[in-house]
C-alpha cells in the first residue's frame, strides 16, 4: 500500500509538472502580461496541490466530506477578511485581460495624470509629470473612466486666440493660417490645417486654429505656437485684448 501511494503521488507530480508547462506555453503564445502570468501560474499550483492532497488523504482513508467542510469554512473565513484586497485582484486581472492601456502609455484617471510604470496585481503605478509616483488601487481602475493620451500616434489640437474688434480680422486670419501652413509639425492629414471665427465675445473675437500633430510632438508644437502667434501679432499690429469695462459717470 505504500508503494502504491508513493507511485500515486509521484504520477500526481509529473501531472502537475506537466499542466504548468502546458499552461506557461500557452501564455506565451497568448503574449499574456507577466505578472499577470505569475499570479495564474501560482495560483494554478496551489489548486494542483489541493487536488494532490485530497487524492492522497482519500486513497489513505480520511473522510473528504469533513476535510471539504472545514477547507470551504476557512476559505469562507479568510475571503470575508480579505474582500477588499480580493477587489483589488479582480481589479487587476480585468485591467490586465481587457487591456485598455499598458506600460508606457500617458493616461488621466480621475484626476491623476501620469505615465504607467508598472501594472501589479493590485495596483497600477502612475509617474506624474512632477516625478511623483502614485499607486492606484485596481478597483479604482476598474471602475474609473480613463483617459488614455498615447493610444493613437496622432492627436488633434484646437488652440484660440483673441483679437480686437478694431483690428484686421482677414490679416490676422491670414497670420495664423501661415503660421499652421510652414510649420512643419503641423500634420496635413487627416486633415489641413483651418483657421476659423470661434466667437464674437464681449470684448474680443476669438479664433480657433485646428490641425492636427503627432502624439510624441503635442506639447512642444502647443509652446511654440503660441509663443509664434504672440511675436506675428506683435510685428503687424494686432492687439491682444483683455477682459475691460468701461464704466460712465454722470
Amino acid at each position: 500500500k505504500l508503494i502504491t501511494l508513493l507511485l500515486l503521488l509521484a504520477g500526481c507530480l509529473v501531472v502537475m509538472k506537466l499542466v504548468l508547462r502546458l499552461t506557461d506555453r500557452a501564455f506565451l503564445r497568448l503574449e499574456l502580461e507577466r505578472s499577470l502570468h505569475t499570479f495564474i501560474h501560482a495560483a494554478l499550483r496551489v489548486i494542483l496541490w489541493m487536488i494532490t492532497l485530497c487524492i492522497v488523504l482519500d486513497y489513505v482513508g480520511v473522510p473528504m466530506t469533513s476535510l471539504v467542510a472545514v477547507l470551504s469554512v476557512i476559505g469562507l473565513a479568510v475571503s470575508l477578511a480579505i474582500q477588499g484586497t480580493l477587489s483589488n485582484l479582480a481589479g487587476g486581472i480585468q485591467v490586465l485581460l481587457s487591456k485598455p492601456f499598458k506600460a508606457g502609455d500617458f493616461i488621466e484617471v480621475e484626476g491623476d495624470s501620469g505615465v504607467i510604470r508598472e501594472i501589479e496585481m493590485m495596483h497600477t503605478y502612475l509617474d506624474t509629470p512632477g516625478n511623483m509616483r502614485v499607486a492606484i488601487p485596481n478597483t479604482k481602475m476598474m471602475t474609473a473612466t480613463i483617459t488614455n493620451y498615447s493610444t493613437y500616434e496622432t492627436r488633434r489640437q484646437d488652440l484660440t486666440f483673441t483679437i480686437s474688434y478694431e483690428d484686421n480680422l482677414l490679416e490676422a486670419m491670414a497670420a495664423l493660417q501661415q503660421l499652421l501652413d510652414t510649420h512643419p509639425q503641423v500634420l496635413r492629414e487627416p486633415e489641413e490645417p483651418i483657421v476659423r471665427v470661434k466667437e464674437q465675445a464681449d470684448s474680443a473675437i476669438v479664433l480657433l486654429a485646428r490641425f492636427w500633430c503627432a502624439n510624441a510632438d503635442y506639447w512642444n508644437l502647443q509652446y511654440d505656437l503660441l509663443q509664434q502667434v504672440k511675436l506675428t501679432f506683435d510685428d503687424k499690429g494686432i492687439s491682444i485684448p483683455f477682459p475691460q469695462m468701461d464704466v460712465h459717470v454722470k
